[in-house]
């Protein structure tokens, strides 16, 4: 006769089963996280999040351009319409590829999202875009600050956990590509003055 008591499966007062170690983007993440996430450099991040979210802040500048720069209000307003396109384009591919955003006990996620898809990068697309399109308005001397800002805009997202090195990567080329098409569109005008300071 069996007096062993009941029976229980094998591993059950185990615990949980730990997560694999993180490997190739995942462990570029984090990474990153361990060599830059400071507080204060998180506190920064957070503040691009925020300004980033939906290209609200990049929509604002637009506008405030053409408020300001009336010589040129229709080359600022097409500019800021462009962001919005590149912003509405990235969200078109996230729906369709539906990657989903970093997990991992080794990932620190330090912001909230508006949802869980993860490519490619909206704050990548849209801050490349406005860059590229507003630093060309603006003129030589604001390119190089524009190419900073694009590089801290996709620096931010690996630092606050809510995005692949390739959601990044691929968001910024996705606002270059979008910026391109519009600055072109926008030189045909015949009533586009070129900034040549």
């Amino acid at each position: 006769m069996d007096r062993s008591g009941p029976h229980q499966p094998v591993g059950a007062d185990a615990g949980p089963v730990p997560a694999p170690p993180a490997d190739g983007e995942l462990a570029v993440l984090a990474t990153v996280q361990d060599a830059v996430a400071s507080p204060a450099t998180i506190r920064v991040a957070r503040g691009m999040s925020l300004f980033g979210e939906h290209a609200a802040g990049w929509l604002a500048l637009g506008l405030a351009g053409a408020a300001l720069d009336r010589p040129r209000r229709r080359e600022w307003l097409g500019s800021a319409a462009a962001v919005a396109l590149a912003h509405g384009a990235s969200i078109g591919v996230k729906r369709v590829v539906r990657r989903r955003r970093p997990e991992h006990p080794s990932v620190r996620v330090l912001v909230g999202t508006p949802s869980r898809l993860s490519f490619p990068s909206s704050h990548a697309t849209s801050t490349t875009a406005a860059a590229v399109l507003y630093g060309g308005l603006l003129g030589r001397r604001a390119r190089p600050v524009a190419a900073l800002t694009v590089g801290a805009m996709a620096l931010s997202r690996l630092v606050l956990g809510v995005h692949y090195p390739t959601d990044v990567a691929t968001g910024t080329a996705l606002g270059a590509a979008v910026a391109a098409g519009a600055r072109r569109r926008i030189r045909s005008r015949p009533d586009h003055r070129r900034v040549s300071a």
